[in-house]
């Protein structure tokens, strides 16, 4: 069984701390899985293998840009967060699956995948780096932490989201490729309440 909280517009911190909760509940078998779908402010994560140099603008343009800066305990680079952005956090019980982390990318790669085929658009993955692209650009970004075999973090699908803000930072780390969304490649907004729907149910399909 999972649960599926759609929370809509949310602070990076709210969600976290909400995220920390979840995970230790679900360690400890007190709830089931957990899917959290939800949008951000403007803010820019670091991970664990991030550094500032991945972020092109200073702090001070940060803060007149109305971006929130973040250091976080996930997996990868630096990524960027916004409204119009599909957020999902998965809290997952791997002990109750295959123990394996790399099945685990490749199914949320698979949710998404789906997701945008649905909307005829034809995703790729690349095999050196997780998360989903179309004609080697960014459209999906995936970062994780485990706990016990309990997931946290997750992925991000750029919906309708300002692909500007992404030009101050090299997303995920590189600096020759560059973020798309859905909206750039259809030419027009997608619905996100219709995005949602149809990752929760392509969520449902992979993980079963």
């Amino acid at each position: 069984m999972c649960v599926v909280l759609e929370l809509g517009l949310i602070g990076y911190p709210e969600a976290y701390k909400l995220q920390r909760t979840l995970q230790r509940q679900r360690v400890e078998g007190k709830i089931s899985d957990v899917l959290l779908l939800v949008e951000h402010p403007p803010t820019i994560t670091i991970g664990k293998s991030g550094t500032l140099d991945n972020v092109l603008i200073s702090s001070e343009q940060l803060v007149q840009q109305g971006i929130s800066l973040f250091f976080i305990d996930r997996g990868g680079d630096v990524t960027y967060h916004g409204p119009g952005q599909l957020v999902g956090y998965p809290i997952i019980d791997l002990r109750q699956r295959e123990k394996d982390l790399h099945c685990y990318i490749h199914n949320l790669e698979e949710v998404i995948l789906r997701t945008l085929k649905d909307f005829s658009i034809d995703g790729d993955r690349d095999e050196c780096h997780p998360g989903v692209w179309v004609n080697e650009e960014e459209i999906a970004a995936i970062g994780l932490s485990l706990r016990r075999w309990v997931s946290m973090h997750g992925f991000a699908l750029n919906v309708n989201i300002n692909l500007e803000h992404f030009s101050f930072i090299n997303p995920c780390g590189f600096s020759d490729r560059r973020a798309t969304s859905m909206s750039k490649i259809l030419g027009s907004n997608v619905p996100m309440e219709e995005a949602a729907n149809n990752l929760i149910s392509h969520f449902y399909d992979v993980f079963n």
